[in-house]
């Protein structure tokens, strides 16, 4: 496969995972906001969700207060704004068409009525009475084109890489939004037990789609420490930063097997596979939880780059 057209389906994939991303953790940011008590718990609330997807100093160039409307608006359809959700359906759209013989018709049609939708949906500002139906929307559309994907596309150099692309992208996106969350929340000592408390750390599940999953498996006990290892260890759950790195090693184990060897790729997700394979939650929290994951996102940042080099993507 030429490296732009690998370039092209594994950004079509990241940007579909971001987007989605953006979607969930906008959701959480208005369901947290709801239980503050006070305008400065709200906005800090909003703000610790664009410090989440690293566009809080954007943001701040034309707007300079932390309401929900704003950030949520800006988030999803801002025009100035290169990381709205608006503009990352139309980069996928865009590599979609640039390989376009290069994925089924299925996975372009999905990939092309996503952005007709939400164009239409975001083509105005959208009010806190209609939010969630956009959101789900957003959902919704990355879930069906994630679907086309499974259900008619070759196990091949494209799939792989598509893969790898989603991958790279959810883990990078778990671990930046526990890392902001989980000090968003823990400062609440007085709540720790409480009706809010519960409330707020199942909201925190929603927003990787985890709280069904999470309270079925510890019979509903929302303790930090267990949410931690859950979104970090836990191999069962698909958005788990183990369970991301499972799923690359194999789609790149399909990649070394097609191309004939592996790459320095290869190498860097071994030894960042290893080293979240033979850590214990005991052993995060000693370390610093917050000095864990930084390192992960480092790590995840630079084994998407050895894959951009390796096997030559043109951006």
């Amino acid at each position: 496969m030429l490296g732009r057209a690998a370039n092209g389906v594994y950004w079509m994939a990241r940007y579909l995972e971001r987007a989605e991303n953006t979607a969930r953790l906008i959701d959480v940011g208005f369901h947290l906001a709801l239980t503050r008590g006070n305008r400065a718990s709200q906005e800090e609330e909003w703000k610790s969700v664009l410090t989440t997807t690293g566009q809080g100093a954007g943001y701040l160039v034309n707007h300079g207060e932390y309401t929900g409307v704003q950030v949520f608006n800006y988030l999803l359809r801002e025009k100035d704004n290169p990381g709205s959700v608006l503009q990352m359906i139309e980069h996928a759209r865009t590599n979609a068409r640039v390989v376009r013989t290069s994925i089924t018709n299925e996975v372009w049609e999905a990939t092309n009525e996503t952005w007709m939708l939400l164009r239409d949906l975001l083509s105005r500002p959208v009010r806190e009475t209609n939010l969630g139906e956009v959101l789900a929307a957003i959902r919704r559309q990355a879930m069906l084109v994630r679907g086309a994907m499974e259900g008619s596309m070759l196990r091949n150099d494209v799939f792989n890489f598509a893969r790898i692309g989603t991958f790279i992208e959810r883990a990078d996106s778990t671990a930046r939004i526990l890392d902001v969350k989980y000090y968003v929340l823990l400062p609440s000592v007085a709540w720790v037990g409480s009706n809010l408390d519960n409330v707020q750390w199942d909201t925190l599940l929603r927003s990787v789609a985890g709280n069904r999953a999470y309270s079925w498996l510890n019979a509903g006990n929302m303790d930090p420490r267990g949410i931690a290892r859950f979104l970090i260890l836990d191999r069962r759950f698909p958005r788990s930063l183990v369970f991301c790195y499972e799923k690359i090693r194999s789609n790149m184990a399909g990649l070394a097997m097609q191309y004939g060897g592996e790459t320095q790729a290869h190498q860097l997700l071994r030894d960042a596979g290893a080293a979240l394979h033979q850590i214990t939650i005991e052993e995060v929290f000693e370390k610093g939880l917050h000095e864990f994951l930084r390192e992960f996102i480092g790590k995840n940042t630079q084994i998407g780059g050895a894959i951009a080099a390796d096997y030559r993507f043109i951006e």
